[in-house]
């Protein structure tokens, strides 16, 4: 290349851009806590990043990489709104595109998006609640150990696992839960519309499907990847620029007392994780 094709291929680069879209990445567990030792996913870790995504004022389109297997409804909720207030605002199209799994509260960040691409064995779905743990009644009475509790209100030790478990505690669980999983749908329908297809008793009982299977329900929009997608849609030139948390210099160190809480993190994620196969 002499230097006139270079000057000209220069002045091309500064008046015609090729397109540009943000890359976020939305990986881990979804909680509202998070420790050195580990990645997760809430508002205050990824609202800065959702905030720089969405900036540039020359945006072709907003990607979300979403994996995840599920978490906090709360900050599924909080992270899919601020999303969609973005994506208004900007007039940006956003675009999710699923890796191994987009389940529970991972689907309820890809819906955010106005199109959900998934790979053809991608896990989808988990439209639904739930609530686990562990009854220790009988363990601390062949210990010898005396459970004491005292509360004001009686509502205060419900489900507790070192006592019974009260069939009026389960039931208002269950109503708790209920509420949860009609704001989930709500969602679901508000974003998929009429996309989806088939009984939602089938769709809303939290099954999970492959990106193929999730496809012909409607869950998804097509199948594929982000890098040929967005190099099919925009042009080869397209730029996929990845916008994420940094993080400071000094948590590349811990303090001892975040160790243990951090382990145990660590635990319940690689449990979330282990339930899907991954």
């Amino acid at each position: 290349m002499d230097i006139a094709e270079l000057l000209n291929d220069t002045v091309d680069r500064w008046t015609n851009p090729p397109p540009l879209v943000s890359v976020v990445r939305l990986s881990g567990l979804i909680a509202a806590g998070g420790g050195m030792l580990r990645g997760g996913i809430n508002l205050a870790n990824q609202a800065g990043v959702l905030k720089a995504a969405f900036a540039p004022k020359r945006l072709a389109a907003v990607a979300l990489v979403v994996n995840s297997p599920g978490g906090s409804p709360v900050q599924s909720a909080l992270i899919g709104k601020r999303i969609r207030q973005h994506a208004e605002e900007k007039k940006v199209p956003v675009i999710a595109f699923v890796e191994d799994v987009a389940a529970s509260g991972g689907y309820w960040l890809a819906a955010a998006a106005d199109e959900i691409i998934a790979d053809a064995a991608s896990i989808v779905g988990s439209i639904g609640v739930v609530s686990a743990g562990f009854g220790f009644t009988e363990a601390i009475t062949k210990l010898g150990i005396e459970r004491r509790v005292h509360t004001q209100g009686e509502r205060k030790r419900m489900l507790d696992p070192f006592m019974p478990e009260r069939p009026e505690d389960v039931e208002r669980l269950e109503a708790l839960q209920a509420d949860i999983h009609e704001g989930f749908k709500e969602w679901v329908r508000e974003r998929r519309g009429r996309k989806l297809e088939g009984d939602e008793n089938a769709l809303f009982n939290g099954d999970i499907w492959t990106g193929r299977q999730a496809l012909a329900l409607g869950l998804v929009d097509s199948l594929g990847d982000l890098r040929s997608t967005m190099r099919a849609r925009y042009g080869e030139k397209v730029r996929l620029r990845l916008v994420g948390q940094r993080r400071p210099p000094w948590a590349r160190w811990f303090s001892p007392r975040s160790l243990a809480p951090d382990l145990l993190a660590a635990v319940e994620e690689r449990m979330a994780w282990g339930r899907w196969g991954l």
